[in-house]
């Protein structure tokens, strides 16, 4: 869990449970999603919950939020992304390292999830994937309310499924106190990381269909 949410979890969170009482008592719930779009959202949590049973509310408001707002809050600079890729990479347990090379993200699939497997292995390039990162961060990104709003409604899809995720009320309360101040960006909870290792960049889907994927392909099938 990183810095900045650690502080957001543990310290503001009985705060939250008082702040967020009187503020939406004064904002209108969010239109419910519409029925197709509703069920999209439970076959995402059906698929994230069969490939990864111990995700928390946490992991899939960041699988949502990746496939919604990609990864622009990840890159200050070309400089910045490559320093924290190459030092990523060094610290890899190959071992620990899903044999999964990509998958989409969240419910559109708008970005997908490179395993830094692909560089630590050969099959890509450092700079080919680090490339791929940060052109996938350009151009104009919705804003952090349009994204409040969207997971609102998808997180009252997830509640409606009756899943009994560990921590979901506390999950679900430092979510929203986050979202409350403008951010909106967090890392996999303790428990995904200690069971799947997740290490990976983002690339947007046209990026990933136009320079990745025939490799990464290839590569897989030769396994």
């Amino acid at each position: 869990m990183n810095r900045h949410f650690h502080y957001f979890y543990h310290n503001l969170i009985g705060l939250a449970l008082v702040a967020l009482t009187l503020l939406t008592a004064c904002k209108p719930a969010a239109k419910p999603l519409p029925d197709d779009q509703a069920t999209r959202v439970r076959d995402m949590v059906q698929r994230q919950l069969q490939q990864y049973p111990q995700s928390r509310l946490i992991d899939l408001y960041k699988t949502c939020f990746q496939d919604y707002m990609g990864p622009e809050h990840q890159i200050d600079s070309r400089t910045q992304a490559l320093n924290s890729l190459t030092a990523e990479l060094g610290g890899l347990d190959m071992d620990s390292l899903s044999t999964v090379l990509y998958e989409p993200c969240g419910v559109d699939s708008q970005y997908y999830r490179i395993n830094l497997r692909t560089v630590a292995d050969g099959t890509l390039p450092l700079d080919t994937l680090l490339d791929a990162f940060v052109a996938s961060g350009e151009g104009k990104h919705p804003t952090v309310e349009q994204w409040q709003q969207r997971w609102q409604q998808m997180q009252q899809v997830i509640s409606d499924m009756h899943l009994q995720l560990p921590h979901y009320g506390e999950d679900s309360t430092a979510i929203a106190a986050m979202l409350e101040v403008g951010d909106y960006a967090l890392s996999h909870s303790d428990d995904y990381r200690k069971a799947y290792y997740p290490h990976y960049r983002l690339v947007s889907r046209d990026i990933f269909e136009s320079r990745l994927r025939q490799r990464l392909d290839a590569r897989q099938a030769q396994k």
